[in-house]
């Protein structure tokens, strides 16, 4: 059985930092993309990054590009977020997902596997 299982979210100062990681079980980090979604109250779910299966390509969403950094460690079978530079935009319900293929594209629709979700608030 297929589980994602995100930890570290919470409260965050801005220009700080957080590292949310996804734990994953019953499925190999080396098969498909992993990506890290996020969800802010009334708005749509929107992409903001994620790592192809080969782990040599990794994709960012234009407002966290040079902030963010998702890495993973297939040992751990876990994908992690570093968050540097938080900014209270950031603040949403953040979600890892499993992807239906291999390359990393920043789509919802293509992720068939998903977490309960953590949430990172971003305030002073």
């Amino acid at each position: 059985q297929v589980q994602l299982v995100e930890s570290g979210g919470g409260l965050g100062q801005p220009g700080g930092s957080l590292r949310l990681s996804c734990a994953v079980s019953g499925f190999s980090l080396g098969i498909r993309a992993i990506g890290w979604f996020r969800q802010a109250p009334g708005k749509e779910r929107e992409g903001v990054s994620c790592i192809s299966a080969s782990g040599r390509n990794t994709n960012y969403a234009d407002s966290v590009k040079g902030r963010f950094t998702i890495s993973r460690d297939t040992v751990k079978n876990t994908v992690y977020l570093q968050m540097n530079g938080l900014k209270p935009e950031d603040t949403a319900a953040y979600y890892c997902a499993i992807s239906a293929g291999s390359g990393c594209q920043l789509v919802a629709s293509r992720y068939p596997y998903w977490g309960q979700g953590t949430q990172v608030t971003v305030s002073s």
